[in-house]
């Protein structure tokens, strides 16, 4: 009671004769500013608020900071060497331009398609097109085939190795592959050039893997058949391995050939790996070249859906394709959230966007600084991923599983109850997550239409049974990719190259892949994998190449530039110390 009575103001006399006193009159003065604020409250913009909290005084440390995340190498060129030199040069003359023109038109009029229903090798003949296809390759690069090392692994597989001078340095492994998807006979017509006539436009090469991917194939083989030429003797053991099934899974061509050289070099033993993978993006106003470091994970599942058959004229009220019906609806009402943690290359490519470009969101620019002060909570919306997402569906999927029901089948006959009705969803699965996400919410699914109709449930345990909904994962699950340190000697390379080639306007960041490619059996040979098409055209739009659709090209400008890419890459590579 002492401390309180010690807090009790006397009265002031004031207040007695009903004149007002100063604390009075401060009350008033601050109802006023209460009455003012409540009155003003629509027409103050709190952004504004936020804007100005932005460009307080702490604005420069938020923007070093945005610019420490996005560091940016020098251009890097190799030393000087006068016939080294002379071989670069020379990827830009017309000689040159119309000898790789010439070259990659002809490997894409080698047709090798491969299919998801391949059998055997030996056995199925669809798998004979790569024989013609290494005869080509060792008719146009001859002094490769003369002088190089070449394998065959597992029939078609190819492995080229340049032996280095040291052998303390792990080897340089660059990587593509010779298949290609199928041409839809129905499509043929809709081609502006038929697909594989290889035509050349004046500035584009036409048809069928002419941009995935023997563009960056043949440009590998060119770019050794030059160094061979001018005499190059590398200190670095330098690699290509040319995988023949990419475009169903790579299960023959990839992965024996990652095995093979996990064997003779062992884990770790390569400093890094290029494939193909992501290029280049005009975005808020700056070019961004953006070499996949990720890959988001993937996963098919077979939903099957079993119920009693018997004549359609005295039918169920829910037939196994009603069923199989309610149950897609229920998955595609709601999507998977839109989350992006650090680890995701897109964090470091707004981090960059931030830095360095003129046009970068102010919205954005306030949600990232927020992030970098705070870090992100999983128990509430990511607010800085859902502003970024409404740039489109291209960037959304960068942060977000998604899901696509590409696949359904059902019934035999029309006067009969289907018994089984069958769907595919299919799964890329974003950084951060596991496909365990995915099969938790579509058994959670799964069980309430169950139960709705009174069907067993078998979720992803191997069992079926009459008047039940399965659910089974595909043999093709793949998780999450590792992520490639962006802050290492190896990205610095990669960086500095692709500067020196395209100038030091162009802003390097890692990318992430929204697909899979071979790579996905190289994740033991080294941290440091690339995901990444280094030709470069200014003068192309967007949906450059139209890959696995109609109209499949690539600009010779792109073409020529992943030459002299690659060329430079090889050299800095073998005088760099990693």
């Amino acid at each position: 009671m002492k401390s309180e009575v010690a807090h009790v103001l006397p009265i002031d006399a004031n207040a007695r004769s009903g004149r007002p006193t100063p604390r009075s009159r401060g009350k008033s003065v601050a109802l006023v500013l209460i009455a003012l604020l409540l009155f003003g409250v629509t027409f103050i913009d709190f952004r504004s608020v936020e804007r100005l909290w932005w460009l307080g005084p702490s604005s420069a440390a938020r923007e070093e900071a945005f610019r420490a995340g996005c560091a940016q190498p020098e251009p890097l060129l190799p030393s000087k060497n006068p016939d080294l030199d002379k071989a670069f040069e020379h990827i830009t003359s017309s000689a040159f331009r119309n000898a790789t023109i010439r070259r990659l038109s002809a490997a894409v009029q080698v047709k090798t398609e491969s299919f998801d229903d391949l059998g055997a090798i030996g056995e199925d003949p669809r798998w004979d097109v790569f024989y013609n296809f290494h005869d080509f390759l060792k008719k146009t690069f001859p002094r490769i085939h003369e002088q190089l090392q070449v394998e065959k692994v597992n029939t078609h597989g190819l492995l080229y190795t340049w032996k280095g001078s040291d052998e303390s340095l792990k080897p340089t492994l660059l990587m593509a592959h010779q298949d290609t998807v199928p041409v839809p006979p129905e499509t043929i017509s809709s081609w502006t050039y038929p697909p594989w006539s290889g035509a050349y436009d004046g500035k584009y090469i036409w048809g069928r893997g002419a941009s995935d991917c023997k563009n960056q194939l043949i440009a590998t083989l060119e770019t050794l058949e030059l160094l061979l030429e001018a005499n190059f003797k590398p200190r670095r053991t330098i690699l290509l391995s040319f995988g023949f099934d990419e475009e169903c899974s790579g299960k023959q061509g990839a992965s024996h050939l990652a095995a093979f050289i996990q064997e003779r070099y062992g884990k770790d033993g390569i400093a890094v790996i290029v494939d193909e993978g992501s290029g280049f993006e005009q975005a808020w106003g700056t070019l961004f070249a953006k070499p996949g470091t990720a890959e988001k994970g993937y996963t098919d599942v077979h939903i099957t859906v079993r119920a009693p058959g018997g004549h359609s004229s005295v039918p169920s009220d829910h037939t196994s394709i009603g069923i199989l019906s309610e149950l897609i609806t229920k998955i595609e009402s709601e999507q998977y959230p839109t989350r992006l943690v650090d680890a995701n290359p897109y964090y470091t490519q707004l981090q960059c966007g931030a830095a360095y470009s003129p046009d970068f969101p102010e919205k954005l620019r306030e949600l990232l600084g927020r992030r970098r002060s705070r870090g992100a909570c999983r128990a509430r919306p990511d607010r800085l991923a859902l502003e970024a997402a409404k740039q489109g569906p291209a960037i959304k999927y960068l942060m977000q599983t998604s899901q696509a029901v590409d696949v359904i089948s059902g019934g035999i006959k029309v006067n009969a109850l289907p018994e089984r009705a069958t769907a595919v969803v299919n799964h890329r699965i974003n950084v951060g997550e596991t496909s365990q996400v995915v099969k938790d919410r579509l058994t959670a699914l799964a069980g309430e239409v169950a139960r709705a109709h009174n069907l067993t449930l078998h979720a992803f345990d191997g069992k079926e049974s009459p008047s039940s909904i399965v659910l089974a994962s595909s043999s093709h699950e793949l998780q999450v990719a590792p992520v490639t340190p962006a802050d290492g000697d190896a990205f610095a390379v990669l960086a500095g190259t692709t500067r020196a080639l395209y100038g030091s306007d162009v802003v390097v960041t890692p990318g992430i892949m929204t697909g899979n490619t071979d790579t996905r059996y190289y994740w033991d040979l080294t941290r440091h994998i690339f995901r990444f098409g280094p030709g470069f055209d200014p003068e192309d739009g967007p949906g450059l190449g139209k890959i696995h659709t109609v109209d499949e090209r690539v600009s010779v400008l792109n073409h020529v530039n992943a030459v002299r890419w690659f060329t430079l890459f090889v050299r800095n590579m073998d005088e760099a110390d990693l």
